[in-house]
């Protein structure tokens, strides 16, 4: 038993405390959260409501992968075709939340290339590619052509 001294017009009074009344009884979370009631933030229609959206989107068309952002994983792409030999590059002509660099050449010295077309004869012509970002962070996800072809090399490709 430890005593407690208070001073009350010049007089001590003891007073005798057990150690329970000293003990500050703790709550925990699980005291105070009521589990019968859902959250406001669930919504159970939701995941239907995303399926109708990305398939209005797509309008019934195939695509290899969904792609996104690897900064902040936005949505770029709902259609694309993945590259033949580079597995990890993908082309899309329809992209989502994607911003071009205009008047600024991409310094990815591997995706500058000659293309020979149709009627040039035997000459090639050279093809000047423009950097693309993700519209929300500014992350650099690729580059676009002449011909408006997007070419995606640095995403995060998902099923779809």
């Amino acid at each position: 038993m430890n005593p407690l001294i208070v001073k009350k017009k010049k007089k001590k009074i003891k007073i005798k405390l057990s150690r329970k009344q000293l003990c500050i009884p703790s709550v925990s979370d699980d005291d105070i959260i009521d589990y019968s009631v859902k959250p406001e933030f669930y919504d159970p229609k939701l995941d239907d409501k995303d399926q109708l959206w990305v398939q209005k989107k797509k309008k019934g068309q195939y695509s290899d992968a969904v792609l996104s952002c690897p900064a902040c994983f936005t949505t770029l792409c709902l259609e694309c075709q993945r590259h033949e030999k580079y597995v990890t590059q993908y082309r899309a002509v329809f992209v989502v939340n994607c911003k071009v660099k205009k008047g600024q050449v991409s310094d990815k010295g591997s995706l500058k290339r000659k293309r020979v077309r149709k009627g040039a004869g035997s000459g090639g012509v050279d093809e000047s590619f423009s950097p693309v970002c993700c519209s929300v962070c500014e992350t650099e996800v690729g580059v676009i052509d002449d011909d408006e072809i997007y070419h995606f090399f640095n995403v995060l490709p998902s099923e779809c």
